[in-house]
């Protein structure tokens, strides 16, 4: 199989390739090496390849999943293989082993997915690009000088690059919808407890981080939730399972829905031109489909969220690395982790009990807000990001930071995102738009709690009035 042909498929065609015969899970990662080694010294987005598994026949507890012999890629944050290094986009992880392997890793396994790498992260997985000590910089596949994203910011750029058409994410405040916005591909964060953490986290950072993939089509997200959704023993927090699979929803006719559209961002910052257009611009196209759209007036106060949002994550930060540095016998400080780590690690520790409360406290507040304000819509509309991708560079991670300025320095892009962490709800970003420049808008579209239907019909039908699926950027397995 050429490369060009292998970069046209999703993971669902290239699985249907194998089920017939007319393709090798070995001819696909052979594809995957060539990619790599074609695009990955630009991109900056694979850790490790695991090239020795080329030839290797499949697991046996993949052999009859919906994606057998498709390949992929982890998120090198915490979630690899027993047995496999894991370096968490940081220097305090060199040389760490997995031990114990998480339930989501085992479901990826067993749908029929072979890993063949690792993707690049932000260190431990705290900010919205990818641009780390430990690993350098990973760039948009739309633009070497703009950021992937983070912090899955490999995953995003390998499946926007056609190395290979799906990778694994997380999602604590907006890391799979920044970097799925900033490389041109799908990017939902599922509902809290809809893919387990189990068995060794009940849920990440309190509940608000998630577990999902990254893809390129509406489709390949929906069968990725069939395969990898649904309880674990011992989950303390269980979502209502679907009426039907999520992959029956793809291509379902759509009721006609009632749309708020937020195009003003909710931190208060301006928002970019083009990505305001944008988002009138389908505005407008959801309205010709035939729903009820309707403007929002802002749903967030911003400054409270904001101050819980910063004790909530620092705390569970300074929580999870002070114990991952006892692990490895290393110390938390300059030599081993960025500024804005040890910044939130040093703030964290600071963070009181009564602190954390009244961030649990404003999260709630902000779920009964978004709860109340889907009684009456059943979809919210928001750009994902609030401005086009920031270059490479604007970050400097061996600067010295307070911990406020750096997620002050963030609200611009991500108004409209780390909110649906704290609630619980669903969101998924699409690449429907371009800037003039050439670079991706991802929108976002958000939906009550447990209501991926929705949005996945919903998503389904925009992706057929606005296909993204033959777009090239330029640093792509396809291009000359």
């Amino acid at each position: 199989m050429r490369l060009d042909e292998f970069a046209s498929y999703d993971a669902t065609g290239l699985a249907e390739l194998v089920r017939s015969k007319d393709v090798t899970p070995a001819e696909l990662a052979r594809c995957v090496v060539e990619a790599v080694e074609k695009v990955n010294p630009a991109l900056g987005a694979v850790v490790e390849l695991f090239a020795d598994r080329v030839d290797a026949p499949p697991p046996d507890d993949g052999l009859g999943g919906p994606f057998a012999g498709v390949p992929t890629m982890l998120k090198d944050l915490f979630h690899g293989e027993v047995g496999s290094a894991c370096g968490n986009g940081s220097r305090l992880a060199e040389g760490w082993i997995v031990r114990y392997q998480a339930e989501f890793t085992t479901r990826i396994r067993r749908s029929g997915l072979i890993n063949l790498g690792r993707t690049t992260t932000s260190e431990f997985g705290i900010l919205g690009t990818t641009e780390t000590i430990a690993a350098g910089r990973t760039c948009s596949p739309w633009s070497a000088e703009h950021m992937a994203g983070g912090s899955s910011g490999g995953a995003a750029a390998v499946v926007g690059a056609g190395i290979v058409p799906v990778a694994s994410a997380s999602d604590g405040g907006g890391s799979i919808r920044i970097p799925a916005s900033a490389c041109g591909v799908v990017g939902l964060k599922p509902s809290r407890g809809r893919v387990t953490w189990g068995p060794h986290i009940a849920e990440a950072l309190v509940g608000w981080a998630v577990h999902f993939m990254v893809s390129r089509s509406v489709r390949d997200t929906a069968a990725l939730l069939d395969a990898l959704g649904g309880p674990a023993p011992g989950d303390p927090f269980v979502v209502a399972p679907p009426l039907r699979t999520f992959a029956a929803e793809v291509g379902a006719p759509v009721e006609r829905l009632r749309i708020g559209v937020a195009t003003r961002l909710w931190s208060g910052h301006a928002a970019d031109d083009e990505v305001t257009a944008a988002t009138r611009a389908t505005a407008e196209l959801l309205a010709e489909l035939g729903h009820e759209v309707s403007e929002t007036e802002d749903l967030l106060d911003w400054e409270p969220f904001l101050r819980a949002m910063t004790d909530v994550w620092a705390a569970d930060a300074a929580h999870t690395i002070d114990d991952f540095a006892q692990v490895v016998g290393r110390r938390v400080d300059s030599s081993t982790v960025e500024g804005a780590t040890l910044a939130t690690v040093e703030y964290g520790r600071t963070v009181t009990g009564p602190q954390l409360i009244n961030g649990l406290a404003q999260a709630n507040i902000a779920a009964r807000r978004m709860g109340q304000y889907f009684t009456a819509h059943d979809v919210l509309l928001t750009p994902t990001l609030g401005r086009l991708p920031a270059r490479l560079g604007e970050y400097d991670p061996r600067d010295p930071m307070e911990l406020r300025s750096v997620f002050d320095a963030w609200s611009p892009l991500e108004s409209f995102l780390p909110v649906f962490n704290a609630t619980g709800q669903p969101a998924i970003s699409l690449p429907l738009q371009m800037s003039t420049t050439g670079l991706p808008i991802g929108m976002q579209l958000v939906s009550a709690n447990g209501g991926e239907a929705v949005l996945l019909r919903l998503a389904a039908q925009l992706e057929a009035a606005l296909p993204w699926a033959q777009r090239r950027p330029p640093l792509h397995v396809a291009q000359a």
